[in-house]
């Protein structure tokens, strides 16, 4: 059967812990640390800043995704309102953008199995990881959508926990002997903000790394039950979600601890956890990190294959990759999309790690790429309609067009932040790069002529 209808089997629920799901990473559990040494306590004003741009940027999605509730969400509406080129040149970098993030995912599956299986090779958990997540993907998008409901709400519970947790040792002293830690260790070591608007503009590019993945609502769009009322109601409390499980969780942590110990002697999540006398830490906290970890490499499965579906449906990838199965999903374009996946995992033992710590650099330049064209659709899409169009708009976005020119300005500057330092400036080369092959591709295939 080829109905070439993907099923909308995605409930409120779903979508609801999705998007919270999306944007809580392996990130917030292990590489806070890294942040934190760059900003001080005053990592809590970068990720407010950004956290603010995110949501008018995911506002400007909304808006569109409502209008127009499509599979491939951004990709499509970059063709319908920036031309054909755009639309390529976003759909294939989308892919592109999350093969490199779950080759880092499976991968992390493998090192985390090592806590508790220390004598199984790692690449055999990366590859039962990659067969299981692709399976789910494949047998319907509901289940696609349960597995992300529950890997959603372990991380959440985690988080929520960490943050009562700590704020009973800050209030009164709960695992501390009764004495209250109070909040002084935010000003305490070289002040809140010890290296200055430097420091916080250094930690920007890893701050919006961290974001990767929060755009992903709009590409549930085409398979939502109601998209309307889930995706903007997921979209409204993306803002408040980042406050209080990124800023929150933060605050929290450098209250308890001084800030430039953080990192020092493992994850602060397992230092809160031991400090009130859950030995068994470091065990849950890997657990909730390893659900991460399988919840990033799903998504990815989820997104990717969408995306093929999307560029088949406009004719810029193999038509094959249109097939839908019986049970609703773009069957084919979730398989290619893991075979992608499996050259990871072999990568992954062949190229020495620094070489793979630049790929993964690479995804918040396809990141920034994606949402700069995004708020580049919604203000083209705004201009084509008239006033009276523009009055039917169900799901308009604040500040319009300011806010849009506001967030795209951010981008830009966030990328020649990257241009300052080492780790990350090889994805300003190797980024272009993939964006000029893609361009060969696009005219040596004639796709400018179709």
């Amino acid at each position: 059967m080829n109905n070439q209808e993907l099923h909308r089997g995605l409930e409120e629920r779903h979508i609801t812990l999705m998007s919270l799901g999306a944007c809580i990473g392996v990130g917030l559990f292990l590489g806070s640390a890294q942040t934190i040494e760059l900003a001080g306590p005053a990592i809590l004003v970068a990720y407010v800043i950004a956290g603010a741009m995110m949501f008018i940027i995911m506002r400007a999605l909304g808006e569109m995704a409502i209008q127009n509730p499509v599979a491939g969400s951004f990709s499509r509406y970059a063709q319908e309102y920036l031309g054909p080129l755009a639309g390529f040149l976003t759909g294939w970098n989308y892919w592109f953008l999350w093969v490199v993030t779950c080759m880092a995912e499976i991968t992390a599956v493998g090192v985390y199995m090592d806590l508790w299986f220390p004598d199984v090779p790692r690449w055999i958990w990366a590859l039962a990881a990659l067969v299981i997540m692709t399976l789910v993907n494949l047998i319907t998008v509901k289940a696609y959508g349960e597995f992300e409901f529950w890997f959603a709400l372990i991380k959440i519970v985690a988080i929520i926990a960490m943050i009562v947790i700590g704020l009973m040792i800050i209030l009164f002293g709960f695992g501390n002997g009764g004495i209250a830690t109070g909040i002084s260790n935010l000003w305490k070591h070289g002040g809140f903000a010890p290296n200055g608007i430097k420091g916080i503009l250094m930690s920007l590019q890893m701050v919006m790394f961290a974001y990767l993945g929060i755009e992903m609502l709009g590409v549930t769009a085409g398979e939502a039950k109601n998209p309307e009322k889930t995706i903007s109601r997921a979209v409204n409390s993306v803002f408040w979600r980042i406050l209080i499980f990124y800023v929150g969780a933060l605050f929290v942590i450098m209250s308890i601890y001084p800030w430039n110990e953080i990192g020092t002697s493992g994850s602060p999540f397992v230092m809160t956890f031991e400090k009130i006398g859950i030995r068994q830490a470091a065990g849950i906290i890997n657990f909730v990190v390893l659900t991460a970890a399988l919840s990033s490499c799903n998504s990815g499965i989820f997104s990717t294959g969408r995306m093929l579906f999307n560029l088949a449906e406009q004719n810029q990838a193999p038509t094959s990759l249109k097939k839908v199965s019986k049970s609703g999903v773009p069957s084919l374009a979730i398989v290619l999309s893991a075979a992608a996946l499996l050259i990871g995992v072999i990568l992954n033992y062949l190229v020495p790690e620094k070489v793979f710590t630049w790929v993964t650099s690479i995804s918040t330049f396809g990141a920034i790429w994606t949402w700069a064209m995004i708020l580049l659709s919604q203000l083209k899409y705004r201009k084509n309609l008239s006033a009276e169009e523009k009055a039917k708009i169900k799901f308009k976005a604040p500040f319009w067009p300011y806010g849009s020119y506001i967030a795209l300005a951010f981008l830009i500057m966030v990328v020649i932040l990257m241009g300052f330092f080492p780790d990350t400036r090889i994805a300003l080369i190797v980024g272009p790069l993939w964006l000029l092959l893609l361009v060969a591709v696009y005219y040596g295939k004639g796709m400018n002529k179709q």
